[in-house]
């Protein structure tokens, strides 16, 4: 893993600065930094758990980079475009070294081969699953993705969950809405394409949450809904409470922390939104196919039905939540394939 990856690096002649910042791009909570001055740390992340998880331990964290600094660290994530937009920003804003850091499985290997393309790399450490490399020169600027991505009418960004274009179990679950009323949530909202199709298709909306945890989705769905009855919060969805409860949730909810599925997920997803809602509160929710949350939803609302879906996806609607709360830090899915 990273710590170790570092750690050896470091041990094995890494020329890290001896002073001035060094940043470090998009590591995950968990991920070991020990191997760093920490108080020389910058941590660059926009999603909202990791940012936390670094702040909670004591390191400077910010949701974009503020250059110079003195080294960079970029940890790979598997949105390839996001992955390449980040090794372009370290490039641009690092007056040292910058270091990429990757599991096999997030890409590192053809990482590796497409920055031997552009520029000087040493040879590559390899351990735990992964590859640690130094991009010591180059020109990498065409790797950073345009200030602004519209696909098909809205805008998007690289590495958002369904950055490439409207999710159709988004679409799905919009098409199936009844008119709705009263003050709502959209939990995990995205760029905001559900958020948008509700408050067009729903006069009688007061007000509509979007909760998000990746911050560059959620910048996106600032532009996306201009819609005044729209607000817009940076926060985990799983541990997000509205200021008054909510008439209804819409959601769409993320079930992958990483390359493997995590269920649990979506259940705390659901758990949240039954805990956020009024007794007389109303969810609807997709979800893929293959996704056994009829037992979860069963424990958290006193009424659940199937209220359509395809071979792919299946749409529920579930009534008079018991409010019962999600467990802290699950995370809103940033990057993270959903229903």
């Amino acid at each position: 893993m990273l710590g170790t990856r570092l750690t050896l690096a470091i041990e094995g002649g890494l020329p890290l600065p001896e002073a001035g910042r060094i940043a470090v791009f998009a590591p995950r909570a968990g991920a070991d930094l020990s191997a760093l001055p920490k108080d020389r740390v910058e941590v660059v992340t926009g999603f909202r758990p990791d940012h936390v998880a670094f702040e909670r331990q004591g390191y400077a964290v910010k949701t974009a980079a503020e250059g110079p600094y003195a080294a960079a660290l970029v940890c790979l994530t598997r949105a390839k475009a996001e992955a390449r937009d980040l090794i372009a920003r370290a490039c641009e804003v690092s007056e040292g070294l910058v270091i990429v850091d990757g599991q096999k499985d997030e890409g590192v290997d053809s990482m590796l081969k497409a920055a031997r393309g552009l520029g000087q790399v040493s040879s590559p450490l390899s351990k735990a699953h992964g590859k640690l490399f130094v991009i010591e020169s180059g020109d990498f600027s065409g790797w950073r993705a345009p200030a602004g991505q519209v696909v098909e009418g809205w805008q998007t960004a690289p590495g958002v969950f369904s950055a490439d274009g409207v999710d159709p179990a988004s679409a799905l679950l919009a098409a199936a809405l009844p008119s709705l009323s009263g003050h709502g949530a959209d939990l995990g909202a995205g760029w905001g394409y559900l958020s948008a199709e509700a408050l067009k298709a729903s006069p009688k909306i007061t007000a509509l949450e979007l909760v998000e945890a990746d911050h560059a989705a959620l910048e996106c769905a600032r532009v996306n809904v201009a819609d005044p009855r729209a607000s817009f919060h940076w926060a985990d969805a799983t541990t997000w409470k509205p200021a008054r409860m909510l008439d209804f949730v819409l959601m769409n909810p993320p079930f992958h922390q990483s390359r493997n599925a995590d269920p649990e997920l979506g259940r705390a997803f659901i758990r949240a939104s039954a805990g956020a809602m009024t007794p007389r509160g109303v969810l609807y929710m997709v979800a893929n196919a293959h996704l056994g949350y009829e037992a979860v939803l069963a424990e958290n609302f006193g009424e659940v039905e199937r209220i359509g879906g395809d071979r792919s996806f299946k749409l529920f609607r579930a009534e008079r939540p018991s409010r019962q709360r999600a467990p802290a830090g699950l995370g809103s899915g940033k990057g993270r394939q959903r229903g």
